[in-house]
């Protein structure tokens, strides 16, 4: 039996932008994430924002957003080096594969590289997005206890994950 093909994260340049563009998730999935001509347009416009791919060998099957402060995904500063994720998702073409957990590896080990002085991860997570909910819980994020109020579809999860 084979390995798994491997996952692997990069920000999104130009020879990845048209492929992001046409990632998807199921129509019910926008309640939580933005569509991706949003949130790509709105990250490459942020200077303190990297839009990233979530690769398989060199194809696009996800996305999301590294905010270089926490505060601007909950409102509030940390104690220590915090970055914000933003906007994760897997195009639903490939979803239910494992490739959420292998991404969120692969994500964290990328940071380890590019942002060696934070501390933390943090996200917030729709109360209703159960799925999101269980992956972030089992690969490594901590529920905080709080909710954040500001999200369009009712009220989040406020998470961290620490980075060594």
């Amino acid at each position: 039996m084979s390995a798994p093909p491997a996952i692997r994260v990069a920000p999104v340049d130009a020879t990845l932008r048209s492929a992001v563009l046409g990632l998807q998730v199921q129509p019910e999935q926008y309640a939580y994430v933005s569509p991706i001509d949003v949130s790509l347009a709105d990250a490459e416009q942020c200077p303190a924002s990297t839009p990233m791919a979530i690769l398989l060998e060199n194809m696009p099957v996800g996305y999301y957003r590294i905010e270089h402060s926490a505060r601007t995904v909950a409102d509030r500063d940390f104690d220590v080096p915090a970055l914000g994720l933003r906007s994760f998702f897997i195009d639903t073409r490939w979803q239910g594969r494992g490739f959420g957990a292998a991404a969120l590896e692969a994500l964290r080990i990328d940071l380890a590289t590019r942002h060696p002085d934070a501390r933390l991860l943090v996200l917030t997570v729709n109360c209703r997005n159960l799925a999101a909910l269980a992956l972030y819980q089992r690969t490594g994020f901590v529920d905080s206890g709080a909710l954040y109020h500001g999200g369009r579809s009712g009220p989040q999860h406020l998470m961290w994950r620490p980075l060594p």
